[in-house]
């Protein structure tokens, strides 16, 4: 009797045995299944996860440091003795060569919507000298230049020079009224547009001495006068891109630094045309493209 007793208490160890190795093999499993599993979800799942909010990151800094670039928010009251000076001397031999791409008479919605699409492409800040009355027509137009960083100056209001020049208090007053338009399109009462071009430049004519003293009169209240040493003709009467390239290149010559006058009245669109091949020929020339900003902030001077 005790030897059977004794065969079936071996049995039932044996079975307790077995099962317990099986729990002990079962309980391993599981343990290896979810270590796996958390593994896999931890560190797949969790670096995708960290790369999309990386990428979202990147982008919004990006979008950030673009809204940054392409949006300026500087006011100036008026320019200081230094400043005004560098405005007097910005045909001067730079090192490195620089250009200064500016617009007169607009904006107009035949040619600036172009201008501005093309100078965004290429990355390019340009300055534009409005007229009033056409600011007052296309408020829009001055926002967005603006707001893409390139800086508006000052045209004067009306271009009818029978207006502007019976006296130097009508040209500031012309300047002044710009400016007015210039604050209501950018809807910043503080704006101030600093740079003036005389309507036909600011030496010779017939206006000739009241430009001198009108000069004078704009340095006196913190503001510059600005006029150009390089040209295209598009206020000449050429009219083909032929003609303006060539005129573009026989004023450039070997100037360091240029202030390129160009249009961008209704009529100017062959401007807006030859201006890739501009573009192109200062790259492959080593220009840098420069706006007012440049002047006034003294970057790269």
């Amino acid at each position: 009797m005790d030897y059977i007793v004794k065969i079936q208490s071996r049995k039932l160890n044996k079975k307790h045995i077995a099962l317990f190795i099986i729990i002990i093999f079962i309980i391993l499993f599981i343990i290896i299944f979810f270590c796996i599993k958390n593994n896999k979800n931890e560190n797949y799942p969790l670096n995708e996860i960290n790369n999309e909010l990386l990428i979202e990151n990147i982008v919004e800094e990006n979008v950030i440091e673009e809204s940054k670039e392409n949006t300026v928010k500087y006011n100036f009251e008026a320019l200081n003795v230094e400043e005004l000076d560098r405005f007097d001397s910005i045909y001067k031999t730079s090192d490195p060569k620089r250009i200064f791409l500016t617009f007169d008479d607009g904006p107009t919605n035949q040619v600036t919507p172009y201008i501005l699409d093309l100078l965004k492409n290429e990355g390019i800040k340009a300055t534009f000298f409005v007229l009033g009355n056409r600011v007052d027509t296309n408020p829009e137009l001055v926002k967005r230049e603006y707001e893409e960083g390139h800086f508006v100056a000052n045209h004067g209001y009306t271009h009818k020079y029978s207006t502007i020049y019976s006296s130097s208090d009508a040209v500031v007053d012309e300047y002044y009224r710009t400016n007015q338009s210039i604050r209501n399109a950018l809807g910043n009462q503080e704006y101030n547009s600093l740079a003036f071009r005389f309507p036909g430049g600011s030496v010779g004519g017939y206006y000739d001495s009241l430009k001198k003293a009108t000069k004078q009169l704009l340095r006196e209240n913190g503001i510059a006068s600005l006029d150009w040493n390089a040209l295209i003709g598009d206020s000449e009467g050429l009219n083909t891109k032929e003609k303006l390239l060539n005129r573009f290149y026989e004023t450039v010559q070997n100037k360091s630094s240029i202030v390129l006058l160009m249009h961008d009245a209704a009529d100017k669109i062959l401007t807006y045309e030859v201006l890739p091949d501009i573009i192109s020929y200062c790259r492959d020339n080593g220009y840098e493209f420069k706006n007012l900003y440049d002047v006034i902030l003294r970057e790269n001077q």
